[in-house]
């Protein structure tokens, strides 16, 4: 009986573990860059592979639309600006600050 009640807790662990890990499979870098600390990205332009570049000295992660990395303390525009410049146009940036304004968007793209 114990070896059966063994079994039965050992599959139930197994398929939580499962479960977990394709939870967190599924989220792309902005969701867990999301969690703080962090400037995550939307681009105008998806992208068709997953890409990684050291942008001012931070490992940028992204996936189709998605790019996140640690805030480094750099002022946003900035940090966005830099981005833009490897990954292409920015739809909206958000920082621990916040989000970019329209105005600062245009800046970051370079249209103004």
């Amino acid at each position: 009986m114990r070896t059966k009640l063994k079994a039965l807790a050992a599959t139930g662990l197994v398929a939580a573990k499962l479960a977990l890990v394709a939870t967190l499979a599924s989220h792309g870098p902005a969701q867990a860059a999301a969690r703080g600390g962090s400037n995550v990205v939307a681009l105008t332009n998806p992208l068709e592979a997953p890409r990684q570049a050291i942008v001012g000295g931070v490992l940028w992660k992204c996936a189709g639309a998605s790019c996140a990395a640690p805030a480094d303390g750099s002022r946003p525009i900035l940090v966005c600006q830099r981005v833009a410049k490897t990954f292409g146009p920015i739809a909206r940036f958000t920082s621990p600050a916040g989000e970019l304004s329209s105005e600062d968007l245009s800046r970051c793209n370079g249209q103004s």
